[in-house]
């Protein structure tokens, strides 16, 4: 899984960023490491605006194989809450989509199973 830093010019990147966003993604969303081929992690503190949640905003956008990309957002005070926002957003979002399509595929399993016993029983 390749993860991708990005941030506006009000945030001030540096190793320690970087290293911490890699560390709170990658640790949680681990166990879809094969599905997910990237996540963009978008970093941005809105001065100049007004918000009831915080000026810090962290967005993510997680790209599966198989399925259409997956965007979320948080805002918070400080820009380590944003992330740690976004990720555990981003990882139920996933596991959600993941869910769905494993139960897709059951689903049409059992249907072509089902579809394969009634042409046995013409058969017979």
């Amino acid at each position: 899984m390749q993860i991708q830093i990005n941030t506006d010019k009000t945030i001030d990147r540096h190793s320690g960023l970087d290293e911490h966003v890699q560390s709170v993604v990658s640790n949680a969303l681990h166990r879809f490491g094969e599905q997910i081929t990237r996540v963009e992690v978008h970093l941005s503190d809105n001065l100049g605006q007004k918000s009831a949640d915080g000026d810090n905003r962290c967005l993510m956008e997680a790209r599966l194989t198989g399925l259409q990309p997956i965007a979320v957002s948080d805002h918070a005070a400080t820009l380590h809450q944003a992330i740690s926002g976004a990720t555990d957003k981003l990882k139920r979002a996933v596991d959600s989509a993941v869910g769905k399509l494993h139960d897709n595929k059951r689903h049409a399993a059992g249907l072509a199973t089902a579809s394969a016993a009634v042409v046995d029983e013409q058969d017979e």
